[in-house]
């Protein structure tokens, strides 16, 4: 059975629109895109079988779609772990991943979004953003303090792309030192040559850092995915002004 989820939350678009899922079939269809993407386009190993991703965290999350509003199709997706159904479950996503004691202990309601993914035709389009409005009614509606999710980097070879990537987000997005967490299987390697220093930042690190995200130290090595992922941690009072107006003000007027 999945969590049950509330009511829409964001208005509904011309061209896209964001839901929560509210029934099995509407997962599956969640899971059946993030199979495409993390399985087919990105050759990560997934658990699950007959072309859908399917993990023991499914049962406790909530699952925010992106559909395309004339053909009804899930074009992007997140899953939403609340703070009190980490609890039930015993710990959240990220914690196989990184020493959570950091974000464990901040004051305030934890929300942790995971297994974000765009469908290929709509990661130059307002997909992105879509789902960002989504996420901020879901915070609006139930009083969340603190968002954060890993946002995955490719490696590249011996981990130098990753490498050049963290070292714009040193210089551009690292979060305080009491906030740093540890990452239980770190980088090969930590340092880029000069001439890597501006490595372009992945669609949804870069959407994190523009809502005023921060890292919260260096990457964890996934093998499974091919990919590191960055811990990212949005204090909800310190939202970006003008994603703060654009996502939430206009909740708040509806």
């Amino acid at each position: 059975m999945a969590v049950s989820a509330s009511a829409q939350v964001a208005p509904r678009g011309e061209r896209l629109f964001v839901e929560l899922a509210t029934s099995e079939q509407e997962i599956r269809e969640a899971q059946a895109l993030r199979y495409h993407v993390f399985g087919e386009e990105m050759g990560a190993k997934l658990k699950g079988t007959a072309g859908l991703d399917i993990d023991e965290f499914d049962h406790y999350c909530q699952h925010l779609l992106v559909r395309e509003t004339k053909s009804g199709r899930v074009v992007g997706c997140t899953r939403i772990l609340t703070d009190v159904q980490a609890d039930r479950l015993g710990r959240f996503y990220s914690e196989s991943e990184f020493e959570l004691a950091p974000i464990r202990t901040l004051q305030g309601r934890l929300l942790e979004v995971g297994r974000t993914c765009i469908a290929p035709e709509f990661r130059q389009g307002s997909a992105i953003a879509v789902l960002w409005s989504g996420l901020a009614g879901f915070i609006h509606l139930h009083g969340f303090d603190y968002l954060f999710g890993c946002a995955s980097v490719p490696l590249g070879e011996q981990d130098i792309q990753a490498a050049a990537i963290m070292n714009r987000i040193r210089r551009q997005a690292m979060g305080p030192e009491h906030l740093r967490v540890t990452p239980r299987s770190p980088l090969l390697t930590t340092h880029a040559p000069d001439d890597n220093l501006d490595a372009p930042l992945p669609a949804l690190l870069r959407a994190y850092i523009r809502l005023g995200a921060k890292a919260c130290g260096e990457p964890c090595r996934d093998p499974d995915f091919g990919v590191g992922d960055v811990l990212m941690l949005l204090n909800v009072d310190e939202l970006n002004p003008a994603y703060s107006r654009h996502f939430l003000e206009r909740l708040t007027q509806r």
